[in-house]
């Protein structure tokens, strides 16, 4: 097991490489969240800031999370070879489409349907272990339901649902978003 304090050139190429993600937040008196994550949706801004395109799903935990208390750890996994587990330790706060950072931000992803915010996140250490536990499996493909669900949506019902929940599982506020972002990004 190794710590570093910022990401390497080589932890990047790792990241950029891989098709899933997992994100870890926890808030005093609530539950811990940990979620799965994929669809092109994480970047590395520099050695001491990534984020992640975060799609409507079926909560907003993370938001809610990080409001109260703003601690997150990211976790890829080697599904392939070599093996290895490597985790991103931090603090993140939540970028909606009416902040000032979002343009800034946004163009830094591919759009995909249903963008309800960006988690960006300040690299307070990195952690490489063995993931000799971890299995060897191989990507099939992408899940396109959600996105599916999401372009059937319009924007308007689409922020009137998030509209509705604007509490955590656990009865914490969440920010929900005011306005759709726009249907254009930048690729990475």
């Amino acid at each position: 097991m190794d710590f570093f304090p910022a990401l390497t050139d080589a932890h990047r190429a790792f990241v950029e490489r891989q098709p899933v993600f997992f994100v870890a937040t926890a808030a005093e008196g609530a539950r811990i969240n940990l979620s799965p994550k994929g669809m092109d949706s994480f970047r590395v801004l520099d050695a001491g800031t990534v984020a992640y395109l975060d799609v409507g799903g079926s909560g907003n935990e993370t938001n809610a999370h990080l409001t109260a208390d703003g601690r997150i750890t990211i976790m890829f996994c080697a599904f392939d070879r070599p093996a290895l587990i490597f985790r991103i330790y931090g603090h993140g706060t939540a970028v909606l489409p009416q902040d000032d950072r979002w343009d800034a931000l946004y163009a830094q992803f591919t759009p995909l349907p249903g963008t309800r915010q960006i988690f960006e996140i300040a690299v307070d250490q990195v952690q490489t272990s063995c993931g000799w536990g971890v299995p060897v499996m191989t990507l099939d493909r992408e899940r396109q339901t959600l996105s599916k669900y999401h372009a059937g949506q319009s924007d308007a019902e689409r922020l009137a649902e998030w509209a509705e929940h604007p509490r955590s599982i656990d009865g914490l506020p969440t920010r929900v978003p005011t306005i759709a972002p726009a249907a254009t990004g930048a690729a990475r």
